[in-house]
């Protein structure tokens, strides 16, 4: 009996209570569509930073002066957690290019393609034994182009002279340090010069958290003898920075436009309890409770807060795959969990803008109402 009365006093004003259930699903598309953004956005913005380069590097540590496969056997159980992108273990080692030293580097190039995808190369990566990348700045300086042969001469373990020659398939270009490098696949660096399978360094790309990456770091170091890692500061600092911002602008937009929607719910609340002054003193000098007409109002209200809640969460899913789409050129999860959270919120937020025009309603003074005055 008190759902159809309910019903019905709302049915009988339709056009405020459009007003009303269009301003709750406002804010109920705005607050699940930003809430599932934020939090989708980690996951995101973890694959969009991996385009900056390694976030995790691991060293020789203590007496060690390199790294031997087991430590990357032994890094990869304990990273096998995260999304790794990329692993790119490295080995410089020097040689002689027409009589002039230069730093090789040994590595697995696809595990750097990964790693570094913001490297520019003018030809393409190697992919054929006995093919080079070389840095801009030796490029210039043997006055070499892509297609063209470099004839490298490296030593051994005995210090013999060992002597191949490479194809330059690619020209590197990132502005920093490895413009002055040349780069190789391991296996021909170990041909080059001996001394078995070690590397100096192991640059890893992994989508996660700041928090893992820390951990991960002091898990390595502690567990894994003759290795030292750390995450890189410069690409983990500047995601959490991006993260906390986006997620304070959220959180602040969420905030405002709640508060608009509770400031129009109660505007069209106040006028519907306008409205029925005359009514509402009717059924007070009849005999009803002030309860039972603060039970009808705050029915009315949840009822819209409901309504629009319901059809906010589901347009909200839309909003944050409209805008993932867009900004990330990826899709976006569906999380069921945030439909009743979104309906939880908009029944709270219009139940809260209801009690000015509720105090409103019970404040009416019957005498007065049915005189006419």
């Amino acid at each position: 009996m008190y759902l159809r009365m309910v019903a019905r006093s709302l049915g009988r004003r339709r056009s405020r209570v459009i007003v009303a259930l269009l301003s709750v699903a406002v804010g109920a598309t705005t607050l699940a569509g930003l809430i599932t953004v934020c939090l989708d956005i980690p996951r995101q913005l973890e694959r969009e930073f991996r385009s900056y380069g390694a976030n995790l590097v691991i060293l020789p540590a203590g007496e060690a002066a390199a790294l031997s496969p087991s430590v990357l056997d032994a890094a990869a159980d304990v990273l096998r957690q995260g999304d790794v992108v990329g692993v790119a273990p490295y080995r410089y080692e020097t040689v002689k290019i027409n009589e002039q030293p230069f730093t090789v580097a040994g590595t697995d190039l696809a595990g750097a393609k990964a790693v570094s995808p913001y490297w520019y190369v003018d030809g393409t990566w190697p992919q054929a034994p006995r093919e080079l990348l070389i840095g801009r700045d030796v490029a210039e300086f043997l006055d070499r182009k892509v297609g063209e042969t470099a004839t490298l001469v490296g030593a051994d373990e005995k210090d013999r002279d060992v002597t191949e020659t490479f194809t330059i398939a690619g020209i590197l270009e990132t502005g920093g340090a490895e413009d002055g490098f040349v780069f190789m696949a391991d296996d021909d660096l170990h041909k080059l010069v001996g001394g078995g399978e070690r590397f100096d360094v192991v640059e890893y790309s992994i989508a996660a958290s700041r928090e893992f990456l820390d951990a991960a770091a002091t898990r390595i170091t502690y567990t894994i003898d003759g290795a030292s890692a750390a995450p890189v500061k410069r690409v983990t600092e500047s995601e959490g920075n991006v993260l906390s911002t986006l997620t304070s602008l959220v959180f602040l937009v969420t905030v405002i436009v709640l508060a608009l929607t509770m400031v129009s719910v109660s505007t069209t609340m106040t006028a519907v309890v306008t409205e029925r002054r005359r009514e509402i003193g009717l059924k007070k000098a009849l005999g009803a409770e002030n309860s039972g007409i603060v039970r009808e109002f705050l029915g009315e209200g949840i009822l819209i807060g409901a309504a629009g809640g319901l059809v906010g969460a589901l347009l909200g899913f839309g909003l944050a795959e409209m805008f993932s789409m867009n900004v990330f050129h990826r899709g976006i999860s569906f999380r069921p969990s945030l439909v009743p959270f979104t309906v939880l919120i908009s029944v709270v937020c219009t139940a809260v803008a209801c009690l000015i025009p509720v105090r409103r309603a019970i404040d009416v003074d019957p005498a007065i109402v049915l005189r006419g005055e």
